[in-house]
């Protein structure tokens, strides 16, 4: 079992096994929650995306072809699995010039 300590009144004290026990919990619970954090981290980098391309949507402008594979991609970019916080193996699509 690992060794935790604790702060009290300013003094480093080793945690009892029932509080060793309850912080391990905690951070099982937060490693497990991981892969939700990652998607939620996703759809938020993808909402910010959609929302630059937003203006194409509006009644008086003409979406191309291009701007509307690029919407959709994103919208389908939370089939992919994030493995970190850092979303660093999702492939964003390219937003056309």
């Amino acid at each position: 079992m690992a060794t935790y300590y604790k702060a009290v009144d300013g003094v480093r004290m080793e945690m009892t096994a029932e509080e060793i026990a309850e912080q391990e919990a905690i951070d099982k619970a937060f490693e497990d929650d991981a892969p939700n954090r990652n998607m939620t981290e996703l759809r938020r980098q993808r909402d910010i995306l959609l929302v630059e391309t937003d203006f194409y949507a509006l009644g008086d402008v003409t979406m191309s072809d291009s701007i509307k594979t690029y919407r959709q991609a994103l919208r389908d970019i939370t089939s992919q699995t994030p493995t970190d916080i850092n979303l660093s193996n999702i492939n964003w699509p390219t937003k056309p010039s």
